[in-house]
């Protein structure tokens, strides 16, 4: 058979099986999944080929590769281990904007076969699609995920700031196995610690609680944040009498007053359905005379408070309600 009787798709089998196995290897590796049952179709119908066809082959290809540069059908995974190398030190990760595009389809999807795609990305790419997420939607497939690997995600999620759209569209696009193209440099601005809290919350109490400990042993620093993050002091309001009691017997009356300086109404009525009413009555007095407080003093009381409550919590004294397994 001559080169001038072969198909194209058969002059692609002819030149990848005289190449190399670790040169053919990469190309193979870019081919779809049809693309590829279609040459080994072909490879299996060829049987003679004339000595020079193989020449011409090469000829060919270097006229044609002269000229022009194929570009190649389905290259999104191509383009996705592309730009992992950009990533991975680039703190301002790429996020999809549209409300039809692949982020919709990965959130709807079981967690276990988003974790299955998701598992031999890198860390800083795995959590720049999870902060994209629905928090609800994130946090079980980030159980989903090694439970080694968990914290390190969450730890990148932290750094980004600003995020870029468009080749996170692109990634999304490829392991959701869909082609839309993102036409805007459109960018949201993300609190990568709150996100990160709000995927913890949104998940199991024994998942979040590890995942908080490996951090904690990284990044003190981080994990304390993350733990003021998951319950604020205006996370309050929802715990009922008897819980705030029992929060408010470890707190020093004198920083519960200055913490309820400025704070929203219904903290404050929660707060108080949790005293007795002479102790009300004084905080309530204490309150009127107090004068004028720093932002930075009623801030670090705030937070006094909650970590009082957060160490409840983990000493299994106080449930804070914040919903997920016990």
């Amino acid at each position: 058979m001559a080169t001038a009787n072969l198909t194209d798709p058969q002059k692609a089998v002819l030149f990848l099986l005289s190449l190399d196995e670790a040169v053919a290897a990469p190309i193979v590796n870019e081919l779809d999944p049809l693309q590829l049952r279609k040459l080994r179709e072909i490879a299996s119908s060829m049987h003679e080929v004339s000595t020079s066809a193989l020449d011409e082959t090469y000829k060919e290809f270097v006229t044609r590769s002269a000229v022009a540069v194929a570009v190649p059908k389905g290259g999104l995974p191509y383009l996705r281990r592309l730009t992992r190398g950009g990533l991975n030190g680039n703190p301002d990760i790429p996020v999809d904007v549209e409300n039809d595009g692949p982020i919709p389809k990965l959130e709807a999807a079981p967690p276990e076969a988003v974790a299955a795609l998701l598992s031999e990305e890198t860390d800083q790419l795995v959590a720049a699609i999870l902060a994209r997420l629905d928090p609800k939607r994130a946090a079980p497939i980030l159980e989903a995920l090694p439970p080694a690997r968990e914290a390190a995600i969450l730890m990148r999620m932290t750094k980004m700031t600003d995020l870029p759209v468009e080749v996170l569209n692109d990634v999304a696009a490829a392991i959701a196995a869909e082609l839309p193209q993102a036409s805007n440099e459109a960018s949201l601005t993300l609190d990568g610690i709150k996100r990160a809290a709000d995927i913890l919350n949104s998940g199991g109490r024994q998942m979040s609680a590890a995942v908080l400990e490996q951090i904690e042993e990284k990044q003190p620093e981080l994990a304390r944040d993350m733990r003021l993050a998951m319950f604020t002091f205006v996370d309050l309001a929802r715990l009922d009498a008897k819980s705030m009691r029992t929060l408010l017997r470890e707190v020093p009356t004198e920083r519960l007053t200055i913490a309820l300086k400025g704070a929203p109404q219904e903290v404050i009525d929660a707060i108080f359905l949790g005293l007795s009413e002479r102790a009300s009555a004084l905080i309530r007095d204490d309150l009127e005379v107090l004068g004028k407080v720093r932002k930075s003093e009623v801030e670090g009381a705030r937070q006094e408070v909650v970590q009082v409550a957060l160490r409840l919590e983990a000493d299994g004294v106080l449930d804070l309600g914040r919903g997920g397994d016990e």
